[in-house]
């Protein structure tokens, strides 16, 4: 048991620069993938949810835009990522003759399959806000946009932030099987330091503990700022509003001490 630690430790120490390398171009396309699929599911969500337009023409469009955005979205959520990069790269060097570079391809591949599932989850946050916010905003005028932007969406974003942190966290897991395109992310370089080494046991379980520390760290520092958009809930109005004495009090607050 003393010789399996030193020698998990003898890796860490001498192929850090590679598990800093892969950890490093994990997070960057795992963070840059979920952002622009978050961007894709926001998109998507809003032109999804739409009113029906009066105009026989721009309804057409309406119906063509929704059905590719169904199919996009269908065919991605019922494929698996290494299917879909192993496509993506290699359909790209088929039509054009020549490839990617391996981390745009990467972050490519890990958008549009983000984007596939962050507009389900943005399409559900914008149908759970109440509809009569909707009435209200087209009784001051307010276009179908100008309700999303500064009305509908900061709400929606604060409700599927635990979903968005979701997905994030998948993400850092899932690059793992961008390796079957070459791309360098942590899993790549376990399986190069595993070739060098023959530690493959010790190396894999490394990796294990790296792979978990970064989603317990990431999952924590989430979980604090979806405290901190959700405010205040122990408060609690009390009285009317007709009341000129109403007042909002705070429950839980601290007591002065008696000098």
């Amino acid at each position: 048991m003393g010789q399996f630690f030193k020698d998990a430790i003898d890796i860490v120490t001498e192929y850090r620069e590679f598990l800093l390398r892969g950890i490093g171009y994990t997070m960057l396309v795992a963070l840059i993938g979920t952002m622009i699929g978050l961007v894709i599911g926001l998109a998507t969500g809003i032109l999804r949810t739409c009113p029906t337009s009066k105009n026989p023409i721009v309804r057409v469009l309406q119906k063509i835009c929704s059905g590719i955005i169904a199919c996009y979205v269908e065919i991605f959520r019922g494929t698996p990522m290494m299917v879909q990069a192993m496509v993506i790269y290699w359909g790209y060097a088929f039509a054009t003759g020549d490839t990617l570079p391996m981390i745009p391809s990467a972050i490519l591949i890990v958008s549009i399959n983000t984007g596939a599932y962050m507009a389900e989850i943005v399409r559900g946050g914008i149908i759970s806000v109440d509809k009569g916010q909707f009435e209200g905003a087209a009784a001051v005028g307010m276009t179908h946009w100008q309700t999303m932007i500064h009305i509908v969406l900061p709400q929606v974003l604060r409700n599927i932030l635990p979903s968005v942190a979701n997905e994030f966290v998948i993400n850092i897991k899932d690059t793992s099987v961008l390796n079957v395109i070459g791309v360098t992310e942590l899993f790549y370089f376990a399986g190069k330091i595993a070739k060098d080494n023959y530690l493959i046991f010790e190396t894999y379980l490394v990796v294990c503990v790296i792979y978990f520390i970064l989603t317990f760290a990431i999952t924590r520092i989430l979980r604090l700022l979806e405290k901190k958009l959700q405010g205040a809930d122990s408060y609690v109005i009390c009285g009317s509003q007709s009341d000129p004495n109403a007042e909002i009090r705070v429950k839980k607050q601290q007591e002065v001490p008696n000098d």
